[in-house]
Order: C-alpha cells, then structure tokens, then sequence
C-alpha cells in the first residue's frame, strides 16, 4: 500500500482546491481584539525556526498550553495561515503556541521532528512569561502535522535530544486526521523520508509509555486510512499506554481541522471532544 503517495498527492489536491473561492479561515476568525498575540518569536536560529503566540486578553492563569502543528504534506504551510486555529484554542482558555517548521527540500525526515522538538522545548521553557502553565503543555497537530506531534509522543529519541522526556513533560497529544504508518514509496516520498538514512515508523518505537493519546478521525477522509488510527491507538493500549480515536462520520480529512472554528456550518463536537480529553488528563482551562 502506497501511503505516502496517496497520502501527498491528496493534501496536494486540497491545497489546490483551496484557493480563489476558498474559506478564509482567518477572516472568518477575526477580529482578533479579544487576543493577545505575540508573533514570529525565534525558538531556534535559522529559517522557518519562528512561532506564534495566543492568548485570551481575559484575566487568569496560568492557562494550558497547547503546541499547534499544522499540516502541508511537509512541503508547504506557513504560521500565519492558522492564525484561526490558535484563536480557536486561545478562545476556549488555552494559551496556543503555534510554530513554522522546516519543509521538503529545505530539510527532511528527521529533521522537521528536529524542529517540533525545538518549539516544544522552548515552549516548556518560556511561556510562563506569556501565562502559561509549562506543568500542562500539551502537543497537537494536523494532518502532516499529526505525524510529527505522534513521532514526538511515542519515539522519545527526538524530545530527548533537546533534554525533554515524552511522558514526563507532555501531559497529552492531541492528532487530528494523522497519517501514522507511512510505508514510504517513490522518489519524493523517498527523499522527504529519506529512507536511505535510517528512517523508522514512530510506532516501531512505541514502548507504552508515552504520553496519553488522543486521535479524531474523519470516516470520510480519503488522505488517510481512518483504520490507521485504530490500529496504532490499539497497539499503544497493548503496550500499557493510552489512547482513545474518536471517528467522526461526516468528515473528510480536512473537517477535524475546521471543526475547531473558522468554517461556518461545521458543527462537528471536535473542540469538545479535544477540552474533555484534557480535562480527564488534569488539562483545563
């Protein structure tokens, strides 16, 4: 099964359907004067090494934090395109912190994990000063994104470069529509995984001691197998671990995303679902 290759040329597909005519998801959000919003914080040197910060103007905290990574086949996104995932998060009292990542060619497997453990550790280390609360930080991605906050949670190797420890540190990982097991093919999927040099499914590492899991999938989604998700959730149950998949039937790949706000009509309980999962973990606003 050509994974990878169904699953890039999919979010190629989306990305391209998504422009003239499209949602934009940060004008459905705006205005942000509810919002305290720091951007293009450096968390490392060096290009696509920038993060943004959001944060209700409301009084109180600390408040849980939440590191938001977004998807593009790992060779496209950009921050300042989910300006209204971190409003969303901000918006139901968590503090979002939301980070660029290197990409395809400008870098590849593992190094975009390299940069993800970056912004987790500096988050841990600098967002007291923002009002958040290091003791509840939490990983969350989509998509692509889903991948890297996974790898993150169960193949500790990466968070431990940076002097972190999976389930020590993170009280939960949140993956929205992840494409777990990637079983890469051909030349692009080969040099994005560069399969050459080592590369391994995160699940190969799972040990069952990884931080509580939680994966939402779309029974519509035709990036990613839903079933993925329920076989790498059992196999961490085998293991000792937690995790829960929540299947949604209406959604396609994208809808777990615009679930969380910013795509009027979508009613979906994603956000819900995501607040009493952290909130069974000692995460709540």
């Amino acid at each position: 099964m050509e994974m990878v290759r169904q699953f890039l040329c999919v979010v190629l597909f989306v990305l391209c359907s998504s422009g003239e005519g499209g949602i934009n998801q940060n004008k459905v959000a705006e205005p942000f004067d509810d919002l305290n919003i720091t951007r293009d914080v450096a968390y490392a040197p060096g290009d696509r090494h920038g993060l943004d910060i959001y944060a209700s103007r409301t009084p109180g905290g600390p408040r849980p934090i939440i590191v938001f990574i977004y998807g593009g086949g790992w060779t496209s996104g950009t921050k300042a395109n989910y300006a209204w995932v971190g409003a969303a998060l901000a918006r139901r009292g968590y503090i979002a912190v939301v980070p660029d990542y290197r990409l395809y060619p400008q870098a590849h497997w593992p190094q975009f994990l390299e940069d993800c453990a970056a912004a987790v550790k500096w988050a841990r280390e600098h967002m007291a000063s923002y009002g958040g609360d290091p003791s509840a930080l939490v990983l969350m991605g989509h998509s692509a994104g889903a991948y890297n906050a996974f790898a993150l949670a169960v193949d500790r190797r990466r968070l431990a470069q940076v002097g972190m420890d999976p389930r020590r540190d993170l009280k939960a990982v949140v993956g929205l529509s992840g494409p777990y097991t990637m079983e890469p093919h051909g030349l692009l999927e080969d040099a994005i995984f560069d399969v050459r040099n080592g590369y391994t499914e995160p699940i190969d590492h799972a040990d069952g001691k990884s931080p509580p899991l939680l994966l939402l999938i779309g029974d519509k989604d035709k990036a990613v197998e839903p079933r993925d998700s329920d076989q790498v959730a059992a196999k961490i149950r085998e293991l000792g671990g937690v995790a829960e998949v929540i299947h949604y039937p209406p959604l396609e790949h994208n809808g777990t995303l615009e679930a969380l706000g910013g795509v009027p009509g979508q009613t979906a309980p994603v956000m819900d679902d995501i607040a009493r999962f952290l909130a069974a973990q000692g995460v709540g606003p």
